[in-house]
């Protein structure tokens, strides 16, 4: 999986592996549910317009991009239900922000337990905070190169799916460029 060319991407197979690997040992450690992983598909944009709940969370290190979680209104009050109460169907009936902070949780179990797995080939890597978005009809963007590697799952009847986005940066970029390093003294 380790291809170390700059700009190389992953191999969406092992991702999609990890990613399931991953997602499965959440939600039944931590959720107590038993989610059913679809095949596997890559895709060039993030989706479009969604109504539900999307949480993004960005790596980086030689390999940089970002993950991706997605879901329906109703099935991300079912998993903070599971996540905070250990059952289903005991939660709110609406997003708030507890049930945002939830997502941002298990978006972070997640794509921190994919992360981990990949790190043992692909060198360590940063994970930033979660950032969640709600609403109807709204499309969220990451920049960045490259295919997503996107694994859906079929949860209590409702989709959910994991995105993930890897690219070999070849180095980490410490500066953002047209930008002059500042100067550090100790």
């Amino acid at each position: 999986m380790a291809d170390l060319k700059p700009g190389a991407t992953l191999d969406p197979e092992a991702a999609a592996a990890t990613i399931r690997a991953a997602t499965a040992e959440v939600f039944s450690t931590m959720l107590g549910l038993e989610p059913t992983p679809g095949d596997y598909g890559l895709a060039r944009e993030a989706p479009g317009p969604i109504d539900g709940v999307v949480a993004l969370i960005g790596l980086a290190g030689q390999w940089a991009g970002t993950g991706m979680l997605t879901c329906s209104a109703s099935l991300a009050c079912t998993l903070s239900a599971c996540l905070l109460a250990g059952e289903p169907g005991v939660g709110k009936q609406a997003v708030d922000d507890e049930v945002l902070d939830s997502m941002a949780e298990i978006t972070n179990m997640v794509l921190g337990n994919v992360k981990n797995q990949l790190e043992e080939c692909l060198g360590s890597m940063g994970l930033s905070i979660p950032t969640v978005i709600y609403g109807r009809n709204f499309t969220a963007r990451s920049l960045g190169e490259g295919d997503w590697v996107v694994v859906p799952f079929a949860c209590g009847g409702d989709r959910l799916e994991v995105r993930l986005r890897l690219v070999n940066e070849q180095k980490p970029h410490l500066i953002r460029h047209g930008f002059p390093p500042q100067a550090v003294r100790v």
